[in-house]
């Protein structure tokens, strides 16, 4: 089946934070993590019967949930998971939170790989834990740069006698690394050593470059918390569905009273069965989302790159989220960014809000023609400086 990625949906006006959030009408929106493409017709098809009943009371979560997502994980990545240690609430970052309430005591330590979603501080500040930092270690390569992990010194930010909780980002957001299984066994062999816990989100798992595999962090550390959603991959964050994977009843149940303190115990019934059809009939859509995905990736390389040699690009392995250094532009990426968006009217991420001034952060996820609108108008403002 073809599926039409380069279809221009409307959103303006549709109380969308992406379009309708600048309240500028000219505006181009390549910033918050969300597509400019339909989700998958197996899921808008299950939405909108659901819709259909007429009726959208509380919803109690049937096993064909469960089922949908423990055969996903299973065939597609060999992750059994049991249904029984999964615990569904609204979003990762609200299980973020709770699971970080749960584990970690107030002025203990959480680590950071940075640069990092900006979700991870918040939740760690607003559960009044410490901010512990391990920044990614940069590597130059013939293309651009890409990050690994310094394990000298996630060894000694472990090994803090605070340090309780590592929130790692597999795959990584902002930077696309796909950690590998020698690299995830490190991070384990370190945490073990330590008396440290993991918490994984997994939220961009499904979106994967060619020649690179995700590996679940649980199929390496089966004591590991993991969160993950099916809103990253099919488009469907305003329906407010993810999972929490939780090994053992005790941390299990630390975890869910947290989740009911937190008053984000229950999600609603789009977001049940849009899983399941996410789940059970998306994969092929999901395929070819990803090969349409990785070709505007190497467009906006080729287009910037071009353009702009002395711009370093990240070598991205997953997400829709291009990491760039801009630092040879001589100014910082709040100032780029509030430029870009007066004089240029195209709205992307400062990298500041991920510990990287220096750097933007640009969302791909959307038809080919409005990316090269969007970069069109980028070049025009970085020629004036």
């Amino acid at each position: 089946m073809q599926y039409n990625f380069d279809e221009l949906t409307e959103r303006r006006n549709t109380g969308c934070v992406k379009w309708d959030s600048d309240n500028d009408p000219d505006m181009l929106p390549l910033w918050v993590a969300d597509m400019d493409f339909q989700t998958a017709p197996s899921v808008k098809e299950a939405v909108m019967s659901r819709a259909a009943t007429g009726i959208y009371g509380y919803v109690r979560v049937p096993d064909s949930y469960y089922e949908a997502l423990t055969r996903w994980f299973d065939t597609r990545h060999g992750w059994h998971i049991d249904k029984d240690r999964v615990i569904y609430t609204s979003g990762v970052v609200p299980a973020l939170s709770a699971i970080i309430k749960a584990l970690v005591k107030p002025g203990e330590g959480v680590i950071i790989q940075t640069p990092a979603y900006n979700c991870f501080f918040s939740s760690v500040r607003n559960n009044h834990a410490i901010e512990i930092d391990n920044p990614l270690k940069r590597i130059e390569t013939a293309s651009g740069f890409t990050y690994e992990i310094d394990f000298e010194d996630l060894e000694a930010a472990a090994s803090r006698p605070e340090t309780r909780l590592l929130l790692l980002c597999n795959p990584q957001n902002p930077t696309g690394r796909v950690w590998t299984r020698a690299e995830l066994e490190q991070v384990r062999d370190i945490c073990r050593r330590n008396g440290v816990r993991v918490l994984s989100d997994e939220i961009h798992c499904e979106l994967i470059h060619g020649g690179y595999e995700y590996i679940p962090y649980a199929t390496i550390d089966p004591e590991a918390v993991v969160c993950c959603s099916p809103s990253k991959a099919f488009n469907t964050a305003g329906l407010q569905t993810a999972n929490i994977v939780c090994p053992d009843t005790e941390t299990r149940d630390l975890i869910e009273r947290a989740i009911n303190d937190n008053e984000v115990c229950d999600i609603n019934p789009f977001g049940v069965v849009a899983l399941e059809a996410a789940y059970n009939d998306g994969e092929e859509w999901l395929d070819a989302l990803n090969t349409y995905l990785d070709d505007n990736y190497h467009y906006l390389r080729e287009t910037l790159g071009s353009a702009f040699p002395q711009l370093r690009i990240c070598d991205s392995q997953a997400t829709y989220l291009a990491w760039i250094d801009i630092r040879p532009l001589c100014i910082s990426s709040d100032n780029l960014d509030k430029l870009l968006r007066e004089n240029g009217k195209v709205h992307i991420n400062s990298g500041t809000m991920y510990a990287g001034d220096g750097y933007m952060r640009i969302n791909y996820a959307c038809p080919r023609s409005r990316l090269a609108e969007a970069l069109r108008r980028l070049a025009g403002v970085l020629k004036t400086l």
